[in-house]
């Protein structure tokens, strides 16, 4: 080619480029190659390349990774039973090297979570040690049967998040304003990432805040990120790189890596593959739970693989009564009755102080909830209850019409 006429093409090329708007792309970063289909219930696609999947393609690019992190749609069982899958594979894939890392527990929580895998300890006494309905607030029946295979398996569990105490003073207070005491307590932090800033404002959109509590909330993001992250990347350092961890965390600590991955990856760099999974099909009746959020732009896939699933029930969530309740010396008082609830329909009354469900004490608010969420939606029990100076026994149907 002639030098001389190509020096002034490249030239007038480069030029051309350098004027293009750096937002502009090719394709659609968030999906680069779009599928051949819509997704169906059941598929799986491997967003990189728009390829639909078998699960075993899946699970075994997960075997050969050593960190696999799976955002959780917190109250679909669906999700949960993908992450016990995923699991179970890890698990036979390197049997006595898996470790579950859970979003749900906090470090000071560790020793119950090791007493739990060791046997020592009821599914009630754990719940009841690790403040369960407090600190989490989830039914345990989306988790019964992940931490049950846990148990059965002697996989160890890693507590990963946040100290509630400290979750609260951030969320009220500017780092740089923190106590000594608490200060020390901080994981490295990270303000600067665009990607999350982007998000939390979109997600805060829908709300009508001022700045302060928009700052606040940026804060107790990163912090629950960053030290998600640290206490991730502590464990992978102690353990070295036989060690295989499986992460599970709601979808937004995960999604597009900004999360807890690229912040662990700052600190050690291992490697890891994103999994997730999106709801089709959403009841009228679960609508609701969905943030009126517009999502910004990312230049980048938000999993390697996602999974695509209907929005469950839980088959058995128990049941409820529909009462506020304080905590008193001689039993359980009733602060409130909805309305239109059980409680109501059955007679119960403010004021009434609840002493016995069938044949358990009622000493802690955790009895009552513990013990309406084993029961069937038909089932019955007997309550006892003192009203003024009477002892009164109550039996409650839970198939009463609403």
């Amino acid at each position: 080619m002639n030098i001389n006429f190509f020096f002034p093409l490249l030239v007038l090329m480069t030029s051309l480029i350098g004027c293009q708007p750096v937002s502009q792309y090719l394709g659609d970063p968030e999906m680069p190659y779009p599928p051949d289909r819509e997704p169906v219930v059941g598929d799986i696609l491997h967003l990189p390349t728009g390829i639909f999947v078998d699960q075993e393609v899946m699970l075994d690019q997960a075997s050969r990774t050593q960190v696999v992190f799976v955002g959780e749609t917190h109250d679909n069982p669906a999700s949960h039973r993908l992450q016990k899958t995923i699991l179970q594979a890890l698990a036979q894939h390197n049997p006595g090297k898996i470790t579950l890392a859970m979003e749900m527990f906090t470090p000071s929580q560790q020793t119950v979570l090791d007493r739990w895998i060791n046997g020592d300890l009821t599914e009630k006494e754990f719940l009841q040690q690790v403040n369960w309905y407090h600190n989490w607030g989830m039914n345990f029946a989306f988790y019964r049967s992940l931490l049950n295979y846990c148990r059965d398996h002697k996989i160890p569990l890693l507590a990963l998040n946040v100290e509630q105490n400290l979750k609260q003073s951030v969320a009220r207070t500017p780092l740089a304003e923190l106590s000594v005491e608490e200060q020390e307590q901080l994981p490295d932090i990270d303000n600067n990432d665009p990607y999350q800033q982007a998000m939390v404002e979109a997600i805060f959109s829908d709300h009508k805040m001022g700045r302060a509590m928009l700052d606040g909330f940026q804060r107790v993001q990163t912090l629950w990120d960053e030290t998600m992250a640290q206490n991730l990347a502590e464990y992978l350092q102690q353990q070295g790189k036989n060690r295989q961890v499986l992460v599970i965390a709601g979808g937004n600590h995960i999604r597009y890596g900004y999360g807890i991955p690229r912040r662990m990856f700052r600190r050690t760099p291992s490697s890891y593959l994103l999994i997730g999974s999106e709801e089709l099909n959403i009841p009228e009746d679960k609508k609701d739970r969905l943030m009126n959020v517009v999502k910004p732009n990312y230049p980048m896939p938000p999993y390697h693989f996602l999974t695509f699933t209907e929005y469950e029930d839980l088959p058995n969530p128990g049941v409820k009564l529909g009462i506020m309740l304080d905590k008193t010396d001689n039993g359980l008082l009733i602060k409130g009755v909805l309305p239109g609830s059980i409680a109501e329909q059955q007679g119960l009354e403010k004021g009434d102080i609840l002493t016995r469900l069938d044949t358990q004490p009622l000493v802690e608010v955790f009895d009552l909830i513990y013990e309406l969420q084993q029961k069937s939606s038909n089932a019955e029990v007997k309550l006892t209850l003192q009203r003024q100076q009477q002892t009164i026994t109550k039996t409650i149907n839970f198939s009463t019409p609403r």
